[in-house]
């Protein structure tokens, strides 16, 4: 079934997405380079990147390494050496913002990543808006850039991310949709078993914003070329309609105050009704209020999933559910069909788009999109080397 994670834990990153999943090795891709780097860094794992795009040379195109050191749990960026730097704010020189890039085109053959915990921006043409900022204990911490932002420095730059948590456990990474899709991605893992997940199909970025722009609820989400941001954040800058799950979620909860909604995890089985704006479990799950569109799409609110163990695992297949619209389809639940998902008139066609456009089926839509395993992430407690390449446009 689901176990809830951490990712990026404790920090005050501006956005840091949970995963959990899998994904398999396609033989058809080439393995990523072997751990034959010297060892500079606690924990160092082999990195390399690989430019397909067909748009950008190397020398237009930017890296940022930045997140939380393991070994220290400060806010860090990280250099072309792979070592880790602490951030400070004296670090904001370009303009009130700092300059952590790394030029693809001068990125060692033996570039590794320490034990760290967080994102490697990839930015084609122009810099992003990395800032430094005092956290609410005063501490210097990691302000991220903001695709959905129009006045945001480096918005007008073509950028995605890759997330990751590399640590004494193993390496565990992700593309990411949650925020916005601008550049598509794909990654490789090798270690005890070799992966590969986030490569589209050809014509796969072509596809969703055709897509996603001819969507008369989804269509003010997309930029021009640019980029194509999350609905939630669609909410805050009008952009998508804050009552647009209002319908599915009323008929929801008027159809289990009558029905039972039984929702197994690890932790067991659990059962569910509505009871006047909550749906309320037995087990010791704390009720669930009826949630709002931002919940929904933030996976967030009245959908707020705690690492306990029990509410937390229910609370995110719920909010999967919801957003795949499966929960007036099905009174047992996660389930695991694609092709029942996202049939609704009432859904989020956005996450749906990237699932119908990845070679694997797998994406990060939302923020649970991780139950029942249909991220585009992937993990190995046993990581030799990871490969990261922009893929054609």
């Amino acid at each position: 079934m689901i176990e809830r994670r951490l990712f990026l834990g404790g920090t005050a990153l501006a956005a840091g997405v949970p995963l959990l999943g899998a994904a398999g090795w396609s033989a058809s891709r080439a393995r990523p380079a072997s751990a034959r780097t010297r060892t500079r860094n606690s924990g160092a794992l082999p990195v390399s990147f690989t430019n397909d795009s067909g748009r950008y040379p190397d020398d237009e195109i930017l890296l940022y390494i930045v997140g939380t050191d393991l070994t220290t749990d400060e806010h860090c960026w990280v250099d072309s050496d792979g070592t880790p730097h602490p951030v400070s704010e004296d670090d904001n020189t370009d303009d009130g913002y700092t300059d952590y890039s790394i030029p693809l085109d001068s990125v060692p053959d033996d570039m590794t990543l320490p034990f760290m915990s967080g994102r490697i921006y990839i930015a084609l043409g122009g810099k992003l808006g990395i800032r430094i900022v005092a956290d609410g204990d005063g501490n210097p911490a990691l302000q991220l850039p903001s695709g959905w932002v129009e006045d945001e420095p480096g918005f007008d730059v073509l950028h995605d991310s890759v997330e990751f948590t590399h640590s004494e456990d193993g390496m565990f990474c992700n593309t990411t949709m949650v925020d916005q899709f601008s550049v598509p991605i794909g990654i490789e893992l090798a270690g005890q078993e070799d992966h590969a997940t986030g490569f589209f199909v050809p014509g796969g970025r072509d596809a969703v914003f055709e897509t996603l722009a001819g969507d008369a609820d989804f269509g003010d989400l997309v930029f021009d070329d640019l980029r194509v941001i999350a609905p939630g954040h669609g909410l805050g800058v009008g952009r998508f309609d804050g009552s647009y799950y209002d319908p599915y979620v009323d008929r929801v909860w008027e159809y289990y105050a009558d029905t039972d909604l039984v929702v197994t995890t690890n932790a067991g089985t659990f059962t569910g009704r509505v009871e006047g704006d909550e749906l309320v479990f037995d087990g010791g799950v704390a009720p669930i209020a009826r949630p709002s569109t931002a919940d929904v799409l933030f996976c967030d609110g009245a959908l707020d999933a705690p690492n306990d163990g029990i509410t937390g695992p229910v609370a995110a297949i719920v909010g999967a559910a919801l957003n795949r619209s499966t929960l007036l389809d099905h009174s047992e639940q996660p389930t695991d069909d694609p092709d029942g998902f996202y049939l609704d008139e009432v859904t989020n066609r956005y996450a749906a788009v990237f699932h119908e456009n990845t070679e694997d089926g797998k994406a990060y839509g939302f923020a649970f999109d991780d139950v029942e395993d249909f991220a585009s992430y992937v993990q190995d407690h046993g990581p030799s080397a990871f490969a990261v390449t922009l893929t054609p446009f």
